[in-house]
């Protein structure tokens, strides 16, 4: 006569706690994003370098002061475009034409957790970014004044307002034209939003247009509080919430997972 019992590892069919799978979905995002050889250009390279360059040949007139002071805010609202906008709007458009958005929607992680997790993989990113260019900027000679808190709150509106923006150019184009149309927003953005040259060399009608854009917020209010010792820059604030609202609930209507 034989007994049968319970062994030490029966299986437990079932989904992983939600937060787990969030976490695991989260980690998978960061690792392909810092693989890919074009999102490391966008977010890495290419704002190094400018905040290299700039800083130490004197190209562009950033007024008066040290270059580096005015340069790093733009720069740093740069690498939040760059990760937030640029690489999600892309990597996310090229995995909806594969199917992997449509595979990944069917599978037990819900949704706004796989949103979630893009969301958690861009700050990763972010932090690692900020961490790099704050070394560099302060090796240049960098003097940064004004309340962290407000850096803090410009970086996390400014990051929601270029998520939005991102997940709604990449649920509604196809890969290839969110490919191309994204690269474009990022160099015009660069060059006409405060980000190397100053809004005040532009025309009068000119800047009270860019001034409107997420970038040029950004930009203008970390500068405000990083260069000039600003407490808070609620202008600037209340121009990245609406553009986040406006993004994040556009993309929530209208993104298309096929």
């Amino acid at each position: 006569m034989t007994t049968t019992t319970t062994g030490t590892y029966t299986p437990r069919p079932g989904a992983a706690p939600l937060g787990r799978m969030i976490a695991a979905q989260a980690v998978l995002e960061t690792k392909m994003l810092l693989r890919n050889g074009e999102q490391l250009l966008l977010t890495v390279v290419i704002p190094t370098l400018l905040l290299v360059l700039f800083s130490s040949v004197d190209i562009i007139d950033t007024g008066a002061g040290e270059a580096v002071d005015f340069l790093t805010p733009g720069v740093l609202a740069l690498a939040v475009m760059s990760t937030a906008f640029t690489g999600q709007a892309i990597g996310t458009g090229f995995e909806r034409r594969y199917g992997v958005l449509k595979r990944l929607a069917a599978s037990p992680l819900p949704r706004w957790a796989l949103m979630t997790a893009k969301t958690v993989s861009v700050l990763v990113t972010e932090v690692l970014q900020i961490i790099l260019l704050t070394v560099i900027a302060f090796a240049l000679g960098w003097s940064p004044h004004g309340d962290p808190f407000a850096v803090l709150l410009l970086l996390v509106l400014g990051t929601a307002a270029f998520s939005g923006l991102g997940l709604l150019m990449a649920g509604t184009l196809k890969a290839e034209a969110t490919l191309a149309a994204a690269n474009l927003v990022f160099l015009l953005l660069l060059v006409g939003g405060g980000v190397i040259v100053p809004l005040d060399r532009f025309p009068d009608v000119a800047q009270n247009v860019l001034g409107l854009l997420p970038i040029s917020a950004l930009s203008d209010g970390l500068r405000d509080v990083l260069q000039h010792g600003a407490q808070m820059p609620w202008g600037d604030l209340g121009i990245l919430a609406a553009w986040a609202v406006v993004g994040l609930a556009a993309a929530g209507k209208f993104f298309r997972w096929e």
